[in-house]
């Protein structure tokens, strides 16, 4: 349910208003640089010159009597890549990837089994540069409540879902630290229910959120 002023009631939300809050906010790519340099500044150059390698993301969100919930996954500790970290299903985009967008629905369906007949993608989010070398083309998902996920035992520990209010809400938002080749960087975190949701997957929220209360 929409609100009486300008920002949506996420906990209210159905996926028929989500859609069309969507479609009027989640078209526009272009702009400003997108990523881990947002509360780092100073260095966008650094961050720029790494994130070179193309991937796309799929964040799934489906509707439970309780409301919209978003789909998150635990990567094994064993990648090599952002390993036992949560993180939306996605990856590099292949070469033999028709897009971005078919990336996104080919690496959900590995990891978290997900049909892409059950995905109705809604929206993109600008591109998300990260510091760990990707650059990455986040889509939006409803994923149909009949969809039967599980995890891919040899990339994915578990799939968890986190209501989408919980994410959209910016007391949520914290900012943690950490060390990095000498030099103290700052990111997102978001403490959910035992959950270390932080890093690239926190920014991605939170420019999700951003880019709905346009």
């Amino acid at each position: 349910m929409l609100d009486t002023g300008m920002h949506p009631d996420f906990a209210k939300l159905t996926a028929a208003e989500l859609r069309s809050l969507a479609l009027r906010k989640l078209v526009q790519t272009a702009g400003n640089p997108q990523g881990d340099h947002l509360l780092n500044p100073g260095s966008i150059d650094w961050v720029m010159a790494q994130a070179v390698k193309p991937a796309a993301v799929l964040i799934p969100i489906v509707e439970r009597a309780s409301g919209l919930w978003v789909v998150l996954t635990k990567r094994h500790d064993n990648l090599r890549s952002h390993s036992g970290q949560v993180a939306f299903p996605g990856g590099r985009i292949d070469f033999e990837d028709a897009s971005p967008q078919a990336a996104a629905l080919r690496e959900a369906h590995e990891e978290v089994a997900l049909d892409p007949a059950m995905a109705e993608i809604i929206g993109r989010l600008p591109d998300y540069f990260t510091g760990s070398g990707y650059r990455i083309a986040p889509f939006v998902a409803l994923v149909a409540s009949k969809a039967v996920l599980s995890a891919n035992p040899v990339e994915v520990d578990y799939v968890f879902e986190v209501p989408l209010a919980f994410l959209m809400d910016q007391d949520n938002h914290q900012r943690g630290s950490r060390m990095f080749k000498g030099k103290q960087r700052y990111f997102f975190e978001m403490p959910y229910d035992g959950h270390h949701i932080w890093g690239v997957t926190a920014g991605i929220i939170a420019l999700l959120r951003d880019r709905l209360l346009l």
